[in-house]
């Protein structure tokens, strides 16, 4: 898949300065560049690359002024590092464009399926369950009964929908994510044993959210697990039954959220946290990697450390002691020598 200089320029309302015909088919860092590669530059720290690099065109700022010449054809655009990231866009929706079901899939007669949908090798799709327009469904996926998938959603190979579940418009999940398992509910009956408690909720995942490599969503016991609008989910995250996550949150990988918690919207939640069950998170928090949230938090926009999580600046005072801490044990030690001596002990 080529493209020129003028369509490029073009697709970002960039100008040229060089040959408008060079065509690229790949992309590259601009200290790596090669010939058949597009590049840009926006850190002032790579500008020495510019003059060196064998890519064929290079993204630059309008107001960048280059000091000598460049033997790579140029592309003036406001903001070199968003046209770049557009132009990855354009260029992974046309590398990835697929459309036809595969023979090998099983599809239920009562299943509904959209237009200019793909549905790849072994997946199979459950009675009644409804797929929307130019849905992408990768080889290997499950799709459980009754399950509504919107349109232009993106399943990557392997992974599973349990039943009733409900995936709106514009969402990716990434291969081995589940969504619908059962929550982790069992009511204990003696000293040894558990029965389990049926769930019998679902999971519902609104508009635009991506949800990493292997991360599990647990349906609700009653009601519904909800992912709001615009969530972003790293790989390897568990969300218990009937959490609800809001918009716009972000959150990374190896983080636990515990059931019947509710985030607010616009949060970021680093790696490894730990989220206790039954609590609230206001909008706006942050939460650094590896925090254990074990309470609700009501202030919005705070900056939480530590566990057990703390704002972030009375962190830092902790920290600053927690670090004197042997030599004021050493101290103690001393003055404990010194007390029993005068004691005669």
């Amino acid at each position: 898949m080529e493209f020129s200089a003028k369509q490029i320029a073009e697709l970002l309302n960039g100008k040229i300065i060089g040959d408008s015909d060079i065509k690229v088919s790949t992309v590259s860092k601009i200290e790596e560049g090669f010939a058949g590669s597009l590049s840009f530059l926006s850190n002032p720290k790579y500008i020495q690359y510019l003059y060196t690099t064998k890519s064929s065109i290079v993204l630059i700022n309008n107001s960048f002024v280059p000091e000598k010449e460049v033997q790579s054809t140029l592309i003036k655009v406001e903001d070199a590092y968003h046209a770049f990231a557009s132009l990855l866009e354009i260029y992974n929706q046309q590398k990835s464009h697929k459309e036809g079901i595969s023979g090998d899939s099983i599809i239920e007669d009562s299943a509904k399926i959209g237009e200019h949908v793909y549905i790849g090798a072994n997946s199979y799709i459950g009675a009644n369950s409804l797929i929307g327009d130019q849905t992408k469904i990768y080889p290997n996926t499950y799709i459980g009964d009754n399950v509504k998938i919107g349109n232009k959603v993106i399943i990557f190979s392997g992974a599973n929908i349990y039943s009733d579940c409900i995936i709106k418009d514009g969402c990716t999940l990434h291969s081995g994510v589940v969504v619908g398992s059962d929550g982790f509910g069992f009511a204990p009956q003696n000293a040894s044993e558990f029965k389990k408690v049926p769930q019998i909720g679902n999971v519902i995942i609104e508009e635009s959210v991506e949800i990493g490599a292997n991360t599990t969503i647990d349906r609700a016991t009653l009601g519904s697990t909800i992912i709001r609008k615009g969530v972003k989910l790293d790989n390897l995250i568990q969300v218990a039954h009937n959490v609800e996550i809001g918009e716009n949150t972000v959150i990374a990988a190896q983080t636990g959220i515990a059931g019947s918690t509710k985030i607010g919207k616009n949060c970021m939640i680093g790696g490894q946290v730990a989220i206790a069950g039954h609590i609230t998170i206001a909008d706006n928090v942050k939460a650094g990697a590896k925090a254990g949230i074990a309470q609700s938090v009501k202030k919005e926009g705070v900056i939480l450390q530590g566990i057990p999580a703390i704002e972030l600046r009375n962190f830092w005072r902790s920290a600053a002691v927690f670090k004197l801490l042997p030599d004021m044990k050493h101290q103690i030690d001393n003055l404990e020598r010194i007390i029993g001596k005068e004691k005669g002990e």
